[in-house]
């Protein structure tokens, strides 16, 4: 459906603050996503980025974001993707990154590893941050808050890329495409399913500063593992 309408004329409004967009298209998917959803589980609870949180009759929750990327998708540029993440008893078991302009579907399962289009994946083997090509996001009003993180990580690592979509880095990250990857300001559905993903394909997931994940925290710093007492040391020094 995102694929059929990326061409069409665009619905674009903004939410709460300036460039931060949503458009018919994220409407659309939400829409079809949850009726999909809750049609195969019923008592589900559902936290979803446009409507919010809906409650539900069991200790079963999805957590959805329906087009992580907006502003790439507005624009034309395919890094762009929907997350799901299935929850249960407060522990995320399923995560879903579908990018279907790219034609990529990560699936992770706890406990048995993590898959890009049906084929096992790892983090990378990248030892050191010298060597690393690492990637972050922010908003535009918040780039304040992560400037100096952004220009430390510049000035160590080989790369740092800046692509839109937190939940397709995190999906790139646990297949090695990047080694990396940090942002602040997330919600859970930016979190969710690509923070298991990188877990289960042997990577490392913490708070910015290396403290313990929480989906409501919102922050990450995802990588490879080899990195993350290096990565997070940086970070926070950066930081303080």
């Amino acid at each position: 459906m995102l694929l059929e309408r990326a061409a069409l004329p665009r619905e674009i409004a903004e939410k709460s603050r300036r460039a931060d967009i949503v458009t018919d298209a994220d409407r659309a998917s939400e829409a079809l996503l949850i009726e999909r959803l809750l049609a195969a589980t019923p008592r589900a609870a559902i936290l979803a980025e446009e409507s919010g949180a809906r409650g539900g009759r069991s200790d079963e929750r999805w957590i959805v974001d329906p087009l992580d990327g907006t502003t790439n998708y507005a624009h034309g540029y395919p890094i762009y993707c929907v997350s799901i993440a299935y929850e249960r008893a407060g522990v995320v078991e399923i995560g879903v990154v579908h990018a279907p302009a790219m034609r990529e579907t990560f699936v992770a399962v706890r406990g048995a590893g993590a898959r890009r289009n049906g084929d096992p994946i790892a983090v990378s083997p990248i030892g050191g941050i010298g060597e690393a090509m690492l990637c972050t996001g922010f908003h535009p009003a918040d780039y304040a808050t992560n400037a100096r993180c952004f220009a430390a990580a510049s000035e160590r690592a080989q790369a740092v890329r800046r692509d839109g979509s937190a939940a397709l880095d995190l999906a790139y990250t646990a297949m090695g495409r990047f080694d990396g990857f940090w942002e602040f300001g997330l919600a859970p559905w930016d979190l969710a399913a690509g923070a298991l993903l990188v877990a289960e394909a042997g990577g490392a997931v913490s708070s910015v500063d290396g403290g313990r994940f929480e989906l409501d925290g919102r922050s990450v710093l995802a990588d490879n593992g080899a990195l993350h007492q290096e990565l997070s040391a940086l970070l926070r020094k950066a930081s303080a």
